[in-house]
C-alpha cells in the first residue's frame, strides 16, 4: 500500500505563489510517475503535471510557465511551485502516484485564490 499526504494549500491573493508537498510513504518503487492534479467547483479533475522518477516532467497548457514540479526520490515526495496564481487556479489539488499498473491518490488540499 502506499499513502501521499498533500499540504501547503491554503487561501492567498492573485499574483502571490505557494508550494504544495505531497509526501508518499509506504511500499514505493523505484520506478513510478507522480502527478498534480486540480478539481475546480464544478468542473472534471484535469491533469496539472507529471514528473517520472527519472526527472522528466510534463504540464497542461494552461499551467506551463507558471508551475513548476518538482520531487526528492530520497525523501519520497513531491512539490508544485505555484507563480503568479490566478482566481481560475482556485481547486482541490490532488497528487497522485503511478507504479505498476495502481495508481494511489492523496485526500487534496485546497488552494484558493482571491482577486
Amino acid at each position: 500500500q502506499v499513502q501521499l499526504v498533500e499540504s501547503g494549500g491554503g487561501l492567498v491573493q492573485a499574483g502571490q505563489s505557494l508550494r504544495l508537498s505531497c509526501a508518499a510513504s509506504g511500499n514505493i518503487f523505484s520506478f513510478n510517475l507522480m502527478t498534480w492534479y486540480r478539481e475546480a467547483p464544478g468542473k472534471q479533475r484535469e491533469l496539472v503535471a507529471s514528473i517520472a522518477n527519472g526527472g522528466a516532467t510534463n504540464y497542461a497548457d494552461s499551467v506551463r510557465g507558471r508551475f513548476t514540479i518538482s520531487r526528492d526520490n530520497a525523501k519520497n515526495t513531491m512539490y508544485l511551485q505555484i507563480n503568479s496564481l490566478k482566481p481560475e487556479d482556485t481547486a482541490v489539488y490532488y497528487c497522485a502516484l503511478l507504479q505498476r499498473g495502481k495508481s494511489y491518490w492523496g485526500q487534496g488540499t485546497q488552494v484558493t485564490v482571491s482577486s
